[in-house]
C-alpha cells in the first residue's frame, strides 16, 4: 500500500496535515498515536514539532534526530482503510 507523503504542514496541538502522492489528504493527531518518549520525546516541544519535513527518499515525514513515521500507518489513519495483512509464510530457497 506504500503511498509516499508529498506535503506536510503542522496544525494546532500535535496534528499534521498530510497529502499523499495519490491525492489523498487529511489530518492526523499524533498525540493519539505516539508516545512522547525515546526518539519521539523532543516532539513534545512545539518548536521541535514544527521542524517536521517530508523526506522524499523515504516518502514519509521526519524530524531532526531521526524520528520518522510509517507512511502506511498515517495513510490508514486518514483513509480509514486497514493496514495490509501479512501472513506468516515459509520461504524456501
Amino acid at each position: 500500500m506504500l503511498k509516499d507523503i508529498v506535503e506536510v504542514r503542522t496544525l494546532d496541538g500535535y496534528r499534521l496535515y498530510l497529502r499523499f502522492e495519490d491525492g489523498v489528504q487529511g489530518e492526523v493527531d499524533l498525540g493519539t498515536i505516539i508516545r512522547f518518549d525515546g526518539v519521539f520525546a523532543p516532539l513534545k516541544e512545539r518548536a521541535y514539532f514544527e521542524q517536521v519535513r517530508v523526506n522524499p527518499e523515504l516518502g514519509t515525514v521526519c524530524w531532526p534526530g531521526g524520528a520518522d513515521l510509517d507512511p502506511d500507518v498515517l495513510y490508514a489513519r486518514i483513509t480509514g482503510k486497514p493496514l495490509p495483512h501479512f501472513e506468516n509464510k515459509t520461504i524456501s530457497g
